[in-house]
This record gives C-alpha cells, sequence and structure tokens, in this order.
C-alpha cells in the first residue's frame, strides 16, 4: 500500500484520468472529492462489497 501526506484542496492522481482531492479535513474524518470518467465506478467499500455480494448472490 502507498501512502501519501496531504493536506486540504491538494490531490493525488490515479493514472491519467482519476484525481483525489482532499476537501476537509475535521478530527478523524477526511472529506475526500474524486474527478474519474463516468466509465469508472466510484463506490464507498462498504457499498462496492455490498454490491459484489449481490453479483454473487445472483450467480449461485
Amino acid at each position: 500500500m502507498l501512502v501519501l501526506s496531504r493536506q486540504r484542496d491538494e490531490s493525488i492522481m490515479i493514472g491519467d484520468d482519476v484525481e483525489v482531492t482532499i476537501v476537509d479535513v475535521r478530527g478523524d474524518k477526511v472529506r475526500l472529492g474524486i474527478t474519474a470518467p463516468k466509465s469508472i465506478p466510484v463506490h464507498r467499500r462498504e457499498v462496492y462489497d455490498a454490491i459484489q455480494r449481490e453479483k454473487t448472490q445472483k450467480q449461485a
């Protein structure tokens, strides 16, 4: 895992098309802004896991 330090309004790039920006930091919460092409799905991890479980259940 790559670990980076960023401050508010700073960004990281993932490939050429995905930008993740630190929008706000309050206590132990960080708000992220993600800019990505519509063809790349972006989900919170728990939502992604639920989608994967649903796909698995439909295949069974």
